[in-house]
């Protein structure tokens, strides 16, 4: 390599790096965000399906008679 390159280079070098670090910290923030959204959203499907179940029970049982069997 030519010695009258080596700053150029260097300089690119390091512009690349500078260029991959701000990518890599913005891709580390937008996967975070995505985490805690997929948190949330998990716990607002389990709250659902917990209602749902609730509700299914009662239902059932309002159809079952007093002798225990179904109407």
């Amino acid at each position: 390599m030519d010695p009258k390159h080596v700053g150029d280079v260097l300089r690119h070098l390091e512009k690349q790096m500078e260029l991959q670090s701000e990518a890599y910290n913005s891709i580390s923030r937008e996967l975070h965000e995505l985490q805690v959204e997929e948190e949330m959203l998990m716990r607002k499907y389990y709250e659902f399906m917990a209602a749902q179940d609730l509700t299914d029970k009662k239902k059932d049982s309002a159809d079952v008679t007093d002798d225990g069997e179904t109407s």
